[in-house]
């Protein structure tokens, strides 16, 4: 039998949402537990210190296909409740994720037990167990060539740029919410440090191929890191929650060094959670503890949890008791893009 692209891609993936549901008697029960449960409980409780600490400001750091696989919901409900200040993430994320759902796209259930040579030949790509139109990614491929093309040709850091894409999809009539959007409207930055490894790579070099010897749009990742190193250094104290690793979370945690190498000394991270699978004996950076940070002077020991785990079991239930517990509610917004301008 012949199959169509229609016959895979038939359900959408649906986002947890965790104000639908109260996490906080099973993370409290988890304090009484071993393992990995006692670590999640632990994390909780170091968010939540984030968050009712006067002047702290929470740095979310995201790595691995968590879009796709149905956090971004639990990401957008972080930003417009004041549960995160700046986002660090991959290109993936921000643009072939949720940039993507935003144009009305979706990704769709899958399995890891197909033919990928079949998929190939119709068209679609697959994340493990989810699958994606390879068609609608070129669109949004297209759709960051269309917003570079119409900005001033000049270098903007990966922040301002995705803080266009998040006015455009404000505009544009019947996008949806997602994490660009909230963040754009919050005051919210998003960084992401390798921004051309995903749709907007391919988006820019069409750009800049189509301007030939005209001046052209280009991403200074430079600039991203002295933006957000300025972010550190007028924060009293800052936190990180970070899901997954990779260069989100270094570059994240290089933003201490970077203050003192400037010569404006600011204080370790107080407070970390790191909410990962990898394994640190291999001595990757993805795995590195965050007490190995400390010894680079990037991270405070006081305040650290790693929890091994995986993020789409992890995250909801790490934010879900955090925001029914509400120490969000009397938090001031920090907008922290107009520190970056």
């Amino acid at each position: 039998m012949v199959r169509t692209k229609g016959d895979f891609l038939k359900t959408p993936i649906q986002h947890v949402d965790v104000k639908q549901f109260d996490a906080r008697p099973i993370v409290e029960a988890m304090a009484r537990m071993a393992f990995q449960a006692r670590n999640l409980h632990r994390a909780a409780t170091i968010y939540e210190a984030m968050l009712r600490e006067e002047g702290c400001g929470v740095i979310l750091c995201l790595a691995g296909s968590l879009v796709s696989a149905g956090l971004r919901q639990v990401i957008v409900d972080m930003l417009r409740n004041n549960m995160a200040d700046v986002i660090v993430a991959t290109g993936a994320i921000i643009v072939d994720q949720d940039f993507f759902e935003s144009l009305g796209f979706r990704h769709f259930v899958g399995s890891p037990r197909v033919d990928d040579r079949e998929l190939h030949a119709l068209g679609i790509d697959r994340i493990y167990d989810t699958f994606i139109d390879e068609e609608s990614l070129r669109v949004c491929d297209s759709s960051v060539a269309r917003i570079a093309a119409e900005l001033e040709p000049r270098p903007y850091s990966s922040r301002e740029f995705i803080g266009e894409m998040g006015r455009w999809l404000a505009e544009r009539p019947g996008s949806g919410d997602g994490i660009v959007r909230a963040a754009w409207e919050m005051g919210v930055p998003v960084f992401c440090p390798a921004f051309s490894d995903c749709s907007a790579g391919f988006g820019l070099i069409h750009h800049q191929q189509e301007r030939k010897e005209r001046p052209c749009l280009t991403i200074d990742s430079v600039r991203d890191f002295l933006e957000l190193t300025r972010v550190k250094m007028g924060t009293k104290e800052t936190g990180l929650f970070m899901v997954g690793g990779g260069v989100p979370k270094n570059f994240a945690q290089d933003t201490v060094v970077a203050a003192d190498f400037l010569g404006r000394p600011a204080p370790m991270h107080k407070y970390a959670v790191q909410l990962t699978v990898a394994d640190e004996r291999d001595g990757a950076l993805s795995s590195s503890t965050l007490r190995e940070a400390c010894s680079w002077g990037k991270v405070d020991t006081d305040f650290e949890q790693m929890v091994f785990g995986e993020a789409t079991i992890t995250m909801p239930l790490v934010v879900s008791a955090v925001y029914h517990g509400g120490a969000w509610t009397d938090r001031r917004p920090r907008r922290f893009v107009e520190v970056c301008q």
